[in-house]
């Protein structure tokens, strides 16, 4: 039993000689240069490109509405728990989403500083340039407001921690557990109506890692006692980033679902990388075909290119949307060869639904 305490001892001094620059364990990535926030939610942007143009969209503000103060178990703080800026994340996610493809963001959380900018040019250039001075062009205008907030923020949600010890020397480990939501909603500038809405959970984790020793001699009169810790905080601003960013690709998505905007279409056929550049300006080789009777008609099924040829990456004659009636002149294996609007080009059968009239 004695010769286990000494080498317990051993064990501890040496601990306390390997630590003795008071660095916390493992190695410390600690960068001093500043870097460029990445994405946090990269299905922001993987998301699909849209049909139609830009939506054009007015953030005025993304509020703290919790009132919540930093958690602090020995002293009253008064900074806030989260960011009161978060107005400038939600720009930043909205202005990227689908790589840029998605949303016209307008300036309207400093709009008197704008407006008194544009201000400052008109009167500069009607006293320099008189009545025929150039006038500005119109300020974009938004079709949708995007509202929400931080609606709520929950300290020490989960708290809890491990530890051993064997002859006062072990390791121990300690966590705790936060919570932010948001809420973000689009509403019609033309009638007010709230268009879609969601609402978004974001954990947040602080994890303390540790060892600790003690050991007394001579009858107990003396102590030696070692202590080296390391804790880690998820941060705010890294949660409320994440939440946001979910919160517009759900936002995108519910939005496709409901019918108010719709997902770009793109053809099924393969892609067939080329051998070699030869190859690039070959037609494809001619296959067995059949005509359909004229008495035949079909339907497109859902949103589709029709192009000038079978290969995907040939010219796009028209962009048909579903419920399109098309004839059908040729029925080539897997595509039609199409007329619609005195236009015509192929399509692959998937999106055509065939009718023969009686």
């Amino acid at each position: 039993m004695k010769s286990l305490k000494l080498t317990a001892l051993a064990l501890a001094v040496a601990a306390l000689a390997g630590c003795s620059t008071v660095r916390p364990f493992g190695d410390i990535n600690i960068k001093e240069q500043p870097k460029v926030s990445e994405t946090v939610v990269k299905a922001i942007d993987t998301l699909p490109a849209p049909a139609g143009p830009k939506v054009a969209v007015a953030v005025y503000s993304f509020k703290d509405m919790t009132g919540q103060r930093k958690p602090s178990q020995t002293l009253s703080l008064f900074s806030t728990a989260v960011t009161q800026g978060a107005e400038a994340y939600l720009i930043k996610s909205l202005s990227e989403a689908g790589h840029s493809q998605w949303f016209t963001v307008v300036e309207r959380t400093n709009l008197d500083d704008l407006l008194k900018e544009r201000q400052m040019i008109k009167q500069t250039r009607e006293i320099y340039e008189g009545a025929n001075a150039k006038i500005l062009p119109p300020l974009t205008l938004a079709g949708v407001i995007l509202e929400g907030g931080i609606i709520d923020y929950n300290s020490n949600v989960l708290t809890g921690g491990t530890g051993v010890a064997i002859f006062g020397i072990g390791p121990y480990t300690q966590y705790t557990q936060d919570q932010v939501v948001i809420s973000l909603r689009l509403v019609s500038v033309q009638s007010g109506e709230v268009l879609t809405s969601v609402t978004i959970e974001k954990n947040l984790l602080s994890t303390m890692d540790g060892a600790t020793a003690m050991k007394f001699f001579n009858q107990n009169t003396q102590t030696f006692e070692f202590d080296s810790s390391q804790s880690f905080n998820e941060p705010g601003n890294y949660a409320l980033r994440s939440a946001i960013e979910q919160g517009i690709v759900e936002l995108v998505k519910k939005g496709e679902r409901q019918g108010l905007w719709k997902f770009k279409q793109t053809d099924s056929a393969p892609v067939v990388a080329p051998v070699n550049s030869e190859e690039t300006k070959k037609e494809p080789a001619p296959v067995e075909s059949k005509p359909v009777s004229s008495l035949e008609q079909g339907t497109i099924t859902d949103w589709v290119n029709m192009r000038e040829t079978k290969v995907y990456s040939s010219k796009k004659v028209a962009l048909l949307k579903p419920g399109t009636k098309v004839g059908l002149i040729i029925d080539d294996k897997q595509f039609y060869f199409i007329q619609s609007n005195d236009q015509e080009g192929w399509v692959s059968k998937q999106f055509v639904s065939r009718k023969t009239e009686g």
